[in-house]
């Protein structure tokens, strides 16, 4: 069985690598070959005679699966699935796999390290109080909140502490999360431990809702949250739900969070929402495009955080992903298939 994985770096960085793969795969005769990156013109040539694949970002398009007389399986080395062609796989009858669940925990820790970051302004202070230029600021793709100085701000005070901004306490405020899955739950379950009042825009019964999580019209979760979070998929009716109309029903003073999908947002919008002083700031580690083109509108707005794309990718959760696949791979082969999304 010929196996290829078409864009393995973004999986393993340069701390992990595919050798329990390849392990699991070497006892069954099986012959793997991998790829760091692979452009979309490069696909059907590297995949000809593979019966399995595997691919994070690399589109299987219609066309790709029918250039493919030996593919049976396809793996998704991430949760979601749209990389496929769904259609196309189950014409020709292929199990299509994903890894479900793998990055909870990281994504909503980021979640919180992105809101704890504008309440207590801490990349601000960090920078504000370094006697050189902060290493992580010499190559910022967006603005950081400061500059670093010297000497130190705080060592020129008089008093015990400097600060020069408000600082924001999560207590009691309204947390809005579109999207109760396993992430939406994780963040809920954390803003809960900050005595934070959470409200959810879930297909879920309330009486099927943790006692403390309140389920509630999308107008208003947009209407009384201090910190709104997308946790949902990408589709027709969420593209863009995020718009001028809607940003106008929230409060001025809110924070918006996306870790979900970056079309989940009208950016266009965002960004006029943040010069305009209608939002308080905006929170991503998704875009429309990544990397994002040049004139992308939010990598000129004020009070804008964007990381990029990191929130899945603690070592934890890319060893889980590999974990995961390599088990998912030997699922299929034993012909007792696991997390299958299509076939």
């Amino acid at each position: 069985m010929k196996i290829v994985i078409l864009d393995g770096y973004t999986v393993t960085q340069q701390d992990l690598s595919w050798k329990s793969l390849e392990t699991a795969l070497g006892t069954a005769g099986a012959q793997l070959t991998v790829y760091e990156r692979t452009r979309s013109e490069e696909t059907i040539a590297r995949c000809r005679e593979a019966e399995a694949v595997f691919t994070n970002k690399v589109l299987m398009t219609a066309e790709v699966i029918e250039a493919l007389p030996h593919l049976r399986y396809i793996g998704v080395l991430a949760t979601g699935y749209n990389v496929v062609d769904g259609e196309a796989a189950r014409r020709r009858g292929i199990t299509v796999t994903n890894i479900p669940a793998y990055s909870t925990a990281s994504v909503a820790q980021l979640v919180f390290a992105h809101l704890l970051n504008i309440t207590n302004r801490v990349a601000h202070y960090a920078a504000a109080n370094a006697t050189a230029p902060a290493e992580s600021t010499a190559n910022a793709t967006v603005p950081v909140a400061s500059a670093a100085v010297s000497p130190s701000r705080w060592s020129q005070t008089p008093d015990f502490l400097w600060m020069d901004t408000p600082l924001t306490e999560l207590a009691g405020k309204t947390i809005g999360i579109y999207g109760l899955g396993n992430i939406g739950q994780a963040v809920a379950a954390i803003a809960l431990a900050f005595g934070m009042r959470v409200l959810a825009m879930t297909s879920r019964a309330q009486e099927s809702l943790a006692p403390s999580i309140t389920k509630a019209s999308w107008e208003t979760v947009l209407r009384e949250s201090d910190v709104l979070t997308l946790h949902c998929p990408l589709t027709p009716e969420t593209r863009e739900m995020i718009n001028a109309r809607t940003l106008a029903m929230m409060k001025p003073t809110a924070i918006l969070i996306n870790t979900g999908r970056g079309p989940l947002v009208n950016e266009q919008d965002v960004a006029a929402a943040l010069h305009a002083g209608h939002l308080t700031a905006y929170c991503a580690d998704v875009l429309s495009t990544e990397p994002p083109a040049a004139d992308n509108p939010l990598l000129t707005a004020p009070r804008c955080y964007l990381t990029p794309h990191i929130a899945w990718a603690t070592r934890e959760a890319r060893e889980r992903l590999i974990a995961t696949a390599t088990a998912n791979l030997q699922a299929f082969m034993a012909g007792q298939p696991i997390n299958v999304v299509l076939s």
